[in-house]
């Protein structure tokens, strides 16, 4: 039996709750069954990119952990799609990476990172819930790995690339629809709608039910998720009715002209027009650069002519 408790989203909790020490255990809960490994979170590393923002109404939010190995982990949702999305994760790791170590450290205190990207948003093709990536060298005749040699403590000790270089976890909350079997499946559940097994045993999901109900919100707690909840159901809506009203538009056009540059020039009129409808409904040029699929320099382009 699940339960339906209302339960508060996910991305609201890591913006304003889970960077509080007595919530470390969800969070905790979440890497441990993703990673297969007991996670114990240290602490919380402050960066520009996770210190609350009131600029920052919905469109993504991370958090950045140290765990008791003194690995860096990486926890973010992103709600909108991105076109540039990998290049940036990979740009948040080398960040990470460069923000704990010293100048004039040797390279052996560079710190491995973990990744985790929980997108609701759609995100590539694949007919999986849950990827994860790495970096593997293997020779590309015997397909075997590569293993370096490293000095420790005087002890020649053998190591795989993966256990230095990081490693990423995207998790497609959208493409989840099955009946939960593992304890992953229970937490793309309960990220997706919001339920939990009755009986469950997932890592953190018991602090969820007892931490994260919304009948336990103040009433100003209570009117800031509301409308972090309209913020979110409003973006929708205006990314799909910028896109709409821009290519009925742009194709009118196209069609009036009558021959093959007046419907080129639809196209491109179209384009134009949906990113600075967009522009004016208050998105920012990253948001409509993955939307329309433009640069975001020829994004800043078209609203300078205006």
């Amino acid at each position: 039996m699940e339960k339906t408790g209302n339960y508060i989203r996910f991305d609201w909790a890591m913006k304003h709750m889970l960077r509080d020490k007595a919530n470390f255990g969800i969070l905790e809960g979440l890497i441990s069954v993703l990673l297969n490994d007991d996670v114990k979170i240290v602490e919380i590393l402050e960066s520009e990119s996770n210190q609350d923002s009131d600029n920052d109404k919905f469109n993504r939010v991370d958090i950045k952990a140290k765990n008791s190995k003194g690995h860096l982990i990486i926890v973010e949702v992103q709600l909108t799609r991105q076109l540039y999305y990998l290049q940036r994760i990979l740009y948040g790791t080398c960040k990470a990476i460069t923000e704990h170590i010293n100048i004039g450290d040797k390279y052996d205190q560079v710190k491995k990172v973990y990744s985790i990207s929980i997108l609701y948003c759609d995100y590539g093709q694949g007919d999986d819930y849950v990827y994860h990536g790495e970096t593997v060298f293997k020779g590309i005749h015997t397909g075997n790995n590569l293993h370096v040699n490293m000095k420790e403590n005087g002890v020649i000790i053998q190591h795989l690339p993966r256990e230095v270089f990081p490693e990423y976890y995207l998790l497609r909350v959208n493409t989840f629809d099955k009946s939960p079997e593992t304890y992953l499946d229970e937490w793309m559940q309960y990220l997706k709608k919001g339920t939990i097994k009755e009986d469950t045993h997932a890592p953190g999901l018991g602090q969820v039910r007892e931490k994260l109900r919304l009948l336990s919100m103040t009433a100003e707690e209570r009117r800031a998720y509301d409308e972090h909840m309209d913020n979110i159901m409003v973006q929708n809506d205006v990314l799909d009715t910028a896109r709409d009203e821009g290519r009925a538009e742009g194709l009118a056009e196209g069609r009036a002209e009558g021959r093959a540059e007046g419907l080129e020039e639809g196209r491109a009129e179209e384009r134009k027009k949906l990113i600075r409808s967009m522009h004016e409904k208050g998105l920012d040029d990253e948001t409509i650069a993955g939307v329309t699929n433009t640069p975001v320099d020829i994004i800043r382009q078209i609203l300078l002519a205006d």
